[in-house]
């Protein structure tokens, strides 16, 4: 009787800032940095068989692996200069995936060492997709996560500018499927509401409450547990709906 091999796991390779990181890489996680979480640290459990058989289109095997590359700090530019771009590169294989979110820190102006304006950022966007795609994986453009402000009448908007809609930009320029996780994290926060949302799913911790912040913590950047999972929620939903016709 023949075996019917089965093909290798897809690779899913998340690059981006400290909203898509895996914390739990680092030495003594759970003393020095819990509860904070980025989306990519609960992203595996998406990938299990049920969920992939909603992913077909995009993944042609029955398992995948994520490998988180992101990293707190980073924006398109320094991701790329500190060579952290060059090793997944290097690993790409066939039909991998790679998910691209960056934004936070390219936007941030009073941070010389880490900012991109708009036509720089686009540039690295622009470099990652070409080179993925030498490889024959997959690339996946994903708008900044929202931050937890500005709220105005019950409604969460961006505070990230013009930075979505470059990535919007460049997806339609190069045909690349685009997550538009700005607006989707929107939506879904204002209808959780503020105080919830700033309780639930946000760094904003009580004193004492945490071994890793004694006096608490306010950050609306950041996730806790609930918040990382309910963004790689998003992040899994949409890539049910992308359409195989960018795959070329």
């Amino acid at each position: 009787m023949a075996f019917k091999l089965q093909p290798k796991p897809v690779k899913v390779y998340l690059i981006g800032d400290s909203t898509v990181a895996d914390y739990s890489l680092e030495k003594d996680y759970q003393q020095k940095r819990f509860p904070l979480m980025g989306w990519g640290q609960v992203f595996q459990q998406f990938l299990d068989r049920d969920h992939l058989k909603n992913l077909h289109q995009l993944i042609k095997s029955d398992s995948a692996v994520v490998i988180d590359k992101a990293k707190g700090g980073r924006s398109t530019r320094t991701f790329f200069e500190e060579g952290r771009w060059k090793e997944v590169a290097h690993s790409l294989q066939k039909n991998d995936l790679v998910l691209i979110q960056f934004g936070h820190n390219d936007a941030a102006k009073d941070k010389p060492e880490r900012y991109v304006d708009i036509p720089g950022y686009k540039d690295f966007l622009r470099m990652y997709i070409k080179e993925t795609r030498a490889k024959g994986a997959i690339p996946i453009l994903i708008t900044p996560v929202t931050r937890n402000y500005p709220w105005k009448d019950g409604k969460l908007g961006s505070a990230h500018g013009e930075y979505p809609q470059a990535v919007k930009d460049v997806a339609e320029e190069l045909k690349v499927p685009v997550i538009d996780l700005t607006s989707l994290s929107a939506v879904f926060f204002t209808s959780k509401g503020n105080d919830f949302v700033t309780k639930n799913y946000f760094m904003n911790l009580d004193s004492g409450k945490y071994e890793a912040y004694p006096k608490g913590q306010k950050d609306n950047t950041h996730f806790q547990p609930d918040g990382a999972k309910e963004i790689a929620k998003l992040v899994y939903n949409a890539l049910t709906k992308i359409n195989t016709e960018y795959k070329k």
